[in-house]
Order: C-alpha cells, then structure tokens, then sequence
C-alpha cells in the first residue's frame, strides 16, 4: 500500500511540474522554472521508491496515464486550450488502457 501513496505523489508531482513547465514560458520565469525542475525531482524519486514494490509496466502506466489525462484536463480548465470529442476519446482510452494493465498486474 505504501508503494501506490509514493506513486500518488509521483503522479501529483509530475503534474504540478508539467502545470509549472506551461507557466515557465520556455524557461524565461524563474519560480515556474524552477518549480518545475523540483517537481520532476520529486516524482522521478517518488516513482523510483514505487518501483520497489509495483511493478515497472503497471506503474508506468499509471504515472503516465493518470497524468497525462489529469495535465490534459487541467490544460483545458487553467490553460483554456480547447477540448474537443478526440481529446475526450484520447483520455478515455488512457484510462482504460490503465485499468487493463491494472488487472493484468493483479493477475500475476
């Protein structure tokens, strides 16, 4: 259990770093950028604690999916970049393509 809470930060993590790499302007602010250099940090070293115990392929799919669907959302709501039926099929199928590596990780 301790393995997945080091993921949920791993995830959050990566998204408040993506969130901050948006708002460093290529690197041009500091604060942004440099939020974004310790939130990378922070997941890659919350993931690797992850790893421990979950699997490489199922936590991967997690880490990227979750967050790569939350960061789309949030890119939709904070960023106001337009949504359309393909981004809402995309973070479906991210979704989805999670859930099945879970159960096939549950399986073994």
């Amino acid at each position: 259990m301790k393995a997945y809470l080091f993921l949920a930060l791993a995830i959050a993590s990566e998204i408040a770093a993506t969130s901050m790499l948006k708002a460093s302007n290529g690197f041009t602010k500091l604060y942004p950028s440099i939020g974004t250099a310790i939130g990378f940090a922070i997941a890659f070293y919350s993931l690797s604690l992850s790893l421990q115990q979950i699997p490489l392929g199922v936590a991967y799919a997690i880490w990227s999916g979750v967050g790569t669907a939350i960061t789309a959302v949030i890119g939709i709501v904070i960023w106001k970049e337009t949504a359309s039926l393909s981004t809402a099929i995309g973070i479906v199928l991210i979704i989805a393509g999670v859930v099945v590596l879970n159960m096939k990780g549950a399986a073994h």
